[in-house]
């Protein structure tokens, strides 16, 4: 049994294998699944990564139950997440939850009895929608290694840019941080990568970079996380992709990804470009499931070498200074972790400066 929570728990070999099942399921229709019942947790409006986790589970034999919307739900009347995570695991076999409050899938994983995939837990992370984003790089470019990578567009927000940058960094990846300040990515992300001494530049203008990379990835300016809708009106529309900025200005091979849905940072004129290659990510979250469902499952063979977090401290009182924390809403342990005299939340890895 397995969760899939952060790419924070990944080597970068737990990421081949997953790429690899996910290669060999593509386009079959092998009932793994057959006689799991597989618990859907939506607590966030989705389209992509709800229907496709369905898919993938249909596609394996498995039948799904859940909910899209708490509004349905006992949620309405005060229940707490962990009375709703302990109920589902009575029902299923593995659970699927995206939530809207950051660490919340760490606190679903440490109290549930069954495996617990992350399908986006607030501002946080974005675990399978990264490996099917690896899997669409592999897939058109041929690898991933090496590979200059730029992000556009809602980097604080984005849970899937926080998720991606993680894994690859153990591609020896350079990164390009394309935002507003105000939007920009997060320290703790590139203070990381400082540590590391991974290569990453903080930028405001694509073009400057567009003939050197080999990934554009698109992001939409996220107006749900924005508390003052002011701040979002600053930054709304201020990156446009069309085929004019683009074609016969980037490289030949150069792919745009973007986890979608889109608004309008990108033009529909690009969508028939070679270039173009966020419709394919999408079909890809299909196998890239699949294969976190079997191997969650245990229903393939994969070696076991994903990494554990150290240092895990408790504290009697909440820590984390994070107001969208799952601690800040919850009953929890309060853990953090400790590293080079670093702290950071357990659950939504926000610094701890208290």
């Amino acid at each position: 049994m397995r969760d899939f929570i952060s790419m924070k728990d990944f080597t970068k070999e737990d990421i081949l294998e997953v790429l690899k099942i996910a290669k060999e399921l593509e386009n079959k229709n092998e009932e793994l699944l057959k006689n799991k019942i597989v618990g859907s947790l939506f607590f966030e409006p989705s389209t992509r990564t709800r229907l496709s986790f369905f898919s993938a589970a249909y596609r394996l034999g498995a039948k799904v139950l859940g909910f899209d919307s708490p509004d349905s739900t006992s949620l309405k009347k005060g229940e707490t997440l962990r009375d709703t995570i302990k109920m589902t695991e009575a029902y299923s076999d593995i659970i699927v939850m995206r939530h809207n409050r950051d660490g919340a899938a760490r606190f679903a994983a440490d109290i549930s009895k069954v495996p617990v995939l992350n399908a986006g837990d607030g501002a946080n992370e974005h675990p399978t929608q990264t490996l099917l984003d690896l899997y669409t790089i592999e897939k058109e470019l041929g690898s991933i290694e090496g590979r200059k990578i730029a992000f556009v567009g809602d980097l604080k927000n984005g849970r899937t840019v926080h998720s991606l940058t993680k894994a690859l960094e153990l591609f020896n990846c350079e990164f390009y941080f394309i935002a507003p300040d105000v939007i920009q990515i997060p320290e703790y992300i590139t203070r990381g990568m400082k540590d590391k001494g991974i290569k990453y530049h903080l930028i405001s203008d694509y073009k400057e970079v567009l003939s050197e990379i080999d990934v554009l990835y698109m992001t939409r300016i996220q107006r749900e996380r924005f508390e003052n809708i002011d701040d979002y009106q600053k930054v709304a529309g201020v990156y446009v992709l069309d085929k004019e900025s683009i074609v016969g200005k980037c490289k030949d091979e150069m792919i745009i990804l973007h986890p979608l849905p889109r608004v309008d940072e990108i033009n529909i004129d690009l969508d028939d470009t070679k270039h173009a290659k966020y419709f394919e990510q999408a079909a890809n979250g299909v196998p890239a499931r699949e294969a976190v469902f079997a191997i969650s499952l245990d229903l393939v063979e994969v070696s076991r070498s994903e990494k554990t977090l150290k240092n895990i401290k408790e504290s009697k009182e909440v820590v984390c200074e994070n107001e969208r924390c799952i601690t800040q809403f919850e009953k929890t342990n309060n853990k953090y972790v400790v590293d080079n005299n670093h702290k950071y939340c357990y659950y939504c890895n926000r610094d701890i400066t208290k």
